[in-house]
């Protein structure tokens, strides 16, 4: 069965990392461009990141430049968000996704999610 499943989501002090990491099973990530996409209470889902198929074109949206990073390894079926100096504004649902075509962060590009994993930034 397709599946994508993000973890490493949780509770951190404004100003500490996460890595998110999104694991699929039944297919392979080889040939997918991944993206990650947030969304908070009462706001609308956010593009944040995307990485190619081949690892070496990203994206990130402004609000996360120079604080984030996405990679990608294709052995390990697995794409991950590294995440340092958090702000409570990135508290939010977390979801990776696949699309078959380029890197972007619109999110009608993205055929398949996964169910989220929550980040909560605060004191």
């Amino acid at each position: 069965q397709v599946q994508l499943v993000e973890s490493g989501g949780g509770l951190v002090q404004p100003g500490g990392s996460l890595r998110l990491s999104c694991a699929a099973s039944g297919f392979s990530l080889e040939t997918y461009a991944i993206g990650w996409f947030r969304q908070a209470p009462g706001k609308e889902r956010e593009g944040v990141s995307c990485v190619n198929s081949s690892g070496r074109s990203t994206r990130y949206a402004d609000s996360v430049k120079g604080r984030f990073t996405i990679s990608r390894d294709n052995a390990k079926n697995t794409v991950y968000l590294q995440m340092n100096s958090l702000k409570p504004e990135d508290t939010a649902d977390y979801y990776c996704a696949r699309s078959r075509w380029e890197c972007a962060l619109r999110s009608g590009e993205y055929d398949f999610w996964g169910l989220g994993t929550q980040v909560t930034v605060s004191s």
